[in-house]
């Protein structure tokens, strides 16, 4: 309910009224009107809420269902509210949620009913409210809690048993899956004979607290030798369910409390107990002394995860047990139980654990033996032995004592050696040949094992070798020798760098027939090892032999390391040292050198194990190489260090020595194909005529078709004459002036004159007649003119035309014609008088420079030419 309490017109508390601003009382003039507002509406609240109690009433079709069935709920609003508008729709609201879905009408009476059906009850636990919205709030008419669950399982595994020291049957069952619902659980029984069929006396219910699945029914509700029938009841709004009746007489089902389990006190009188033995006695439980009950034990070493062995039955009368059969010197864990025999009963549980220990026994061991003597003092004798258990419990030994019995004297006996190790030192007495060795322990010694220092006299073992099998293994074999031993040692520790003999292993081999044995015991890989084998005869032994073996090999430590010896523009040569062979390192099988450019272009080759050297070629000049070298071996590879190396660059002579070379080849080639052009025919005559040029030629090559010569000397010049020139006969003409030429027939070719002809060989004259017509076509060089006959000197023509000596650009096949001699009417060559209107140029003849040194034929008055 709201306070109703208006506030007072008191000041608030340490404020005087007298102090307080103006605005400080505006403030608390709000203050209290905001609180006089809120009273008000909560007491009109509550006024509304008290006018609509019992307005409505809800009824449901069962209040508890089972977990997700449906339910039905109707509100019916009374007349007695005209209060309230009858239009207004009635709400449903299942907890806190708004359902929708309800029926609402009007009944004949005047009250409104609204029915609703909820199709899925999911909540274990929820309040249905009937709700009118009224004055913008939504007011609760009325409302019921329901209740969602499971009827109860039907309990199961019922069990009880007859505790005596409560005096009381205990029972105890399974009761299923929760209800979610109030549940009653009884435990019920009643008395029976004629096994279980026949009903008697009723026994009291057994109600067990809530959340326990047990209940025990008192001994005064209990009759012990009587069958009674117990079975549990479960109840709840939805069922009831009960379990299977159970029949049994409470003395049947006792369960005994485990006796206490101890070790029996020693008795002075009685002897000391048997190795592997131990004495046990247990006090029983006391309110189960006048039940016959049985008894079993178990035990377990407590040394390694061995399982429980089980000694039952144990006696029933007398509470002690000797148990036997154990191993000496260990420790082991006991339990005991007992159960009601031989009647019905139930199994107590294990008493607690008692540890008790083994006696010892004397050691049931073979001690085989091997000794070494000191070269420097050979009555020094280095004594190893190995103790070989002769049963599965062999005892536990102390130590060894190494002890000589003198001749003559049977009760003395001396000790040489007493010690815990496996071998001992000891100096030999002269007249000793043989001494004793003992393992002890608390319980007594082992049987003796004599030692005699028999001599090197049998024969030796031949071809003794060994090789590793695995990295912790190593086989060693040798050839049987003649005759055949009784048994070998074996003797194998690290290399000749460990001198100590407590390093080493040994074991003695009793078949002498065997050829070899696999070595397994401290064998670590990588170690260098020396193997000895001695055979041993009857009162002798051979002389000891060894070998070395690696039990695993090693790959290269470290690989030769790259030198450069030359390089070259586009090759370099390297070489390396070898590395020396080391024990316990697999040989060398190859080399792999490999080289990459500064592309990461790779490239590799690979060498014999017995190169030291490799040229790289194919390199490119001024470019940096990285190489490095790996070698390897069965046992692995190892990579040496990198070698950076630069080609080197090419010189500038060197670069003109081969443009020159590449010039002069270019030259070379050029001048063989003008030679080829010119020298052959085929080739020439198509590229320009055969046409020798006159003013670089000889005129000795030109002879006349008549063949009329003679040889003459020209006085006035100084050179021999290298040609020839012929002097034709004059016609019988009339003398033709000059005066009478015209200027275009100054230079014309008398027909009388023979034409020169150039001869493939300038010494034979040609003798095919040639055409003294078609002048047309030839070629005005010059004219010599005068008469044989004439005493007059001889002049010459010179033609300054322009006209080309051939007539086209293809050889003519006609001869050269020389110049026509114009006679005069004496009959002598007569030269005509120069011209304004000629082209010719008279001149001295020796001024012609190809008629120096003619040879003129036919004429003498040409000696003064």
């Amino acid at each position: 309910m709201p306070n109703l309490d208006v506030p007072g017109s008191e000041h608030p508390r340490g404020i005087p009224s007298p102090m307080r601003g103006r605005g400080e009382h505006q403030v608390g003039t709000m203050t209290r009107l905001r609180n006089f507002s809120l009273t008000w509406a909560a007491l009109i609240i509550l006024l509304l809420s008290r006018s609509l109690e019992g307005c409505g009433h809800i009824s449901v079709s069962a209040p508890i269902v089972r977990l997700g069935d449906p339910i039905t709920a109707s509100c019916i609003i009374t007349q007695k509210c005209s209060h309230l508008d009858p239009e207004s729709p009635i709400l449903w609201r299942l907890g806190s949620d708004l359902q929708p879905g309800g029926r609402q009408q009007r009944l004949s009476d005047g009250t409104q009913e609204s029915t609703i059906t909820l199709p899925h009850l999911n909540h274990t636990r929820a309040f249905l409210s009937c709700c009118l919205n009224w004055s913008n709030t939504v007011q609760i008419l009325d409302q019921v809690e329901l209740h969602a669950g499971y009827p109860p399982a039907v309990p199961h595994n019922l069990s009880c048993l007859m505790n005596l020291t409560t005096n009381s049957l205990n029972c105890q069952w399974e009761p299923g899956p929760e209800t979610h619902l109030p549940t009653n659980i009884t435990l019920k029984s009643f008395k029976s004979r004629a096994n279980c069929q026949t009903q008697e006396d009723s026994i009291q219910d057994c109600v067990p607290k809530d959340g326990q699945s047990h209940c025990s029914i008192p001994r005064r509700h209990l009759l012990l030798y009587q069958n009674m029938v117990i079975w549990v009841q479960a109840e709840n709004a939805l069922g009831t369910s009960m379990s299977l009746q159970l029949c049994l007489n409470p003395m049947d089902v006792v369960k005994l409390e485990p006796p206490m389990l101890r070790t029996l006190d020693p008795n002075p009188e009685a002897p000391p107990p048997e190795p592997g033995c131990l004495h046990l006695c247990w006090e029983p439980w006391k309110p189960g002394l006048f039940i016959n009950q049985k008894c079993e034990l178990r035990h377990k070493p407590q040394r390694g995860e061995a399982s429980w062995a089980l000694e039952s039955p144990l006696p029933s009368e007398a509470f002690q047990y000797e148990l036997c059969g154990l191993l000496p010197a260990t420790t082991y864990t006991l339990q005991i139980r007992c159960i009601r025999w031989p009647l019905p009963g139930l199994w107590s549980n294990w008493s607690p654990n008692l540890e008790l220990r083994t006696t010892e026994r004397a050691p049931a061991v073979r001690l085989d033996t091997w000794w070494r003597q000191r070269q420097l003092d050979p009555r020094t004798v280095q004594l190893f032995w190995k103790p070989v258990p002769l049963e599965e419990d062999s005892g536990q030994i102390q130590g060894y004592v190494v002890s000589w019995r003198p001749s003559g004297q049977a009760a003395a006996i001396l000790p040489l050696c007493n010690t815990t190790e496996l071998s001992c030192t000891f100096h030999l007495p002269s007249e000793a040949q043989e001494v004793t060795l003992e393992a002890y322990n608390s319980a007594g010694t082992s049987r003796p094992s004599p030692v005699a220092f028999s001599e090197s006299r049998g024969p030796a073992l031949t071809r003794l070798h060994a090789m590793a099998q695995d990295p912790h293994s190593l086989w060693v074999g040798w050839e049987l020798p003649s005759p055949q031993p009784q048994g070998y040692v074996i003797e194998w520790g690290p290399g000749p760098s460990s001198t100590s003999n407590s390093n080493k292993t040994w074991r003695m081999e009793q078949s002498g027939s065997i050829t070899g044995f696999l070595l397994k015991e401290n064998i670590r890989p990588f170690q260098l090892y020396e193997i000895t084998v001695t055979p041993l005869y009857q009162d002798a032994m051979g002389h000891s032999q060894h070998v070395y073996a690696y039990s695993q090999e090693r790959g290269p430590s470290r690989a030769p390391e790259l030198r450069l010896n030359h390089i070259g523009k586009t090759w370099a040569q390297l070489e390396w040292v070898p590395e020396p062979p080391e024990l316990g390192k697999s040989p060398l099988t190859h080399y792999t050198i490999f080289w990459t450019n500064a592309q990461n272009q790779f490239f590799s080759a690979i060498l014999n194990a017995s190169s030291h050297g490799f040229v790289l070629h194919g390199l490119k000049p001024a470019s940096l190489y990285h190489v490095h070298l790996m070698a390897s071996s069965k046992a692995g590879a190892v990579n040496s260090t990198v070698l950076n190396l630069m080609t080197l660059t090419p010189e500038g002579s060197e670069l003109h020595i081969l443009l020159g070379l590449f010039a002069l080849l270019l030259l070379l080639s050029c001048l063989c194909g003008t030679v080829w052009l010119c020298c052959s025919s085929n080739r020439k005559n198509p590229l320009w005529p055969n046409i020798p040029d006159p003013a670089h030629s000889s005129l000795g090559s030109w002879v006349p078709t008549t063949m009329e010569e003679e040889a003459f000397q020209l006085p006035s010049l100084g050179t021999p004459p290298i040609t020839k020139l012929t002097v034709l006969e004059e016609e019988k003409k009339k003398p033709v002036p000059w005066e009478s030429l015209n200027g275009s027939e100054t230079c014309g070719l008398p027909t009388l004159v023979q034409p020169y002809v150039l001869q493939r060989d300038p010494r034979t004259a040609s003798t095919q007649p040639q055409s003294q017509s078609g002048t047309s076509n030839q070629v005005l060089y010059g004219q010599l003119v005068g008469s044989p006959t004439s005493p007059g000197p001889g002049h010459y023509l010179r033609c300054d035309s322009t006209q080309p000596l051939l007539g086209g650009v293809s050889p003519s096949t006609k001869s050269y014609e020389n110049l026509w001699f114009q006679a005069s009417p004496l009959g002598t060559l007569v030269a005509p008088a120069p011209s304004q209107e000629d082209d010719c140029v008279f001149g001295p003849l020796l001024d012609f420079p190809l008629l120096q040194g003619i040879q003129v034929h036919g004429v003498e008055g040409l000696g003064s030419f």
